[in-house]
């Protein structure tokens, strides 16, 4: 028989979901109509001069080929760190399913790079592949690999890339681990009795069960992508060489706070913001389908 919670008060529950009402309020709500706002307006640097122009920032910015540029670096880069981070991960996560001895260590190793914030993250991986003192970088010179990420738009796209997706590695090997071991171990052994071998084991009875946790990351992923790398791209690059690292979200940053282009940036981020919803709603219409829950 299900039990449900009841109140004796009727206003304990709006007490309880107030805090969280409140930061949404706060923290998401204000600042989104802001920006809606202050992308119709054209201001100077020091708001002194204010004037309401419609929609010609966002005119300006459709036109602009630089803004066309970050597009493409950014849908290259998010895909490459959702997919490559996804892949990584469900292949550590499986292993660490399988390890007997020494388990734990292997999951608190795997688990220590989520701790580690992204712009600490990028400089840690820009010593690394340092042109000059780098030691992976020494490596390869000695393999006749020429690595220079300041020069090269390409090697610094690909660095960016290992960086973002070695910091968010740990957070989708946790829960891919979760749900290999929530997944009953009676149907794998049946499978096995029956014949299927590792491989068809594995794409026939474990990945179909661990679709709904592979589609929640999949949409964090990319959010991560869009959003949560701006310290690993600032730490690293500052979006160059040449812009070959500008993603969208640094694009913003840069117009607005080095450019000081407030109404331009603003658009930037309502645009941004927008093609997040719309890639939010598209998984969920169309690849939730796919989920076996």
């Amino acid at each position: 028989m299900e039990k449900r919670v009841t109140f004796n008060e009727r206003w304990l529950p709006y007490l309880l979901v107030g805090p969280q009402i409140l930061v949404t309020l706060v923290f998401f709500f204000w600042p989104s109509a802001q920006m809606i706002q202050q992308s119709v307006l054209l201001e100077d640097a020091f708001g002194g001069n204010t004037k309401f122009v419609w929609f010609e920032n966002f005119l300006h910015l459709f036109s602009d080929p630089a803004y066309w540029a970050s597009v493409r670096v950014t849908v290259v880069f998010s895909a490459l760190v959702a997919t490559i981070g996804l892949a990584v991960s469900l292949l550590l996560a499986v292993m660490a399913d399988r390890v007997i001895r020494g388990a734990t260590a292997y999951n608190a190793f795997l688990v220590w790079p989520y701790a580690v914030a992204p712009a600490v993250a990028g400089v840690l991986w820009g010593f690394m592949f340092n042109p000059s003192v780098g030691i992976v970088t020494w490596l390869l010179h000695g393999i006749g690999v020429e690595f220079n990420f300041v020069i090269n738009g390409n090697q610094a796209l690909l660095l960016i890339v290992i960086a973002a997706v070695w910091n968010q590695v740990s957070y989708n090997f946790l829960f891919f681990l979760a749900g290999l071991q929530s997944i009953p171990r009676s149907l794998i052994e049946a499978a096995a009795i029956d014949g299927a071998g590792p491989t068809k084991r594995f794409w026939d009875i474990i990945f179909p069960l661990l679709s709904p946790t592979g589609f929640f990351l999949l949409v964090i992923n990319i959010l991560y992508a869009f959003f949560g790398t701006f310290g690993v791209v600032d730490a690293l690059t500052k979006g160059g060489p040449a812009n070959a690292t500008e993603i969208l979200v640094y694009k913003v940053y840069v117009d607005g706070f080095r450019g000081q282009d407030l109404g331009g940036s603003s658009a930037q981020s309502v645009v941004l913001m927008v093609v997040v919803v719309l890639l939010t709603i598209v998984q969920f219409r169309f690849i939730e389908r796919r989920v076996h829950y």
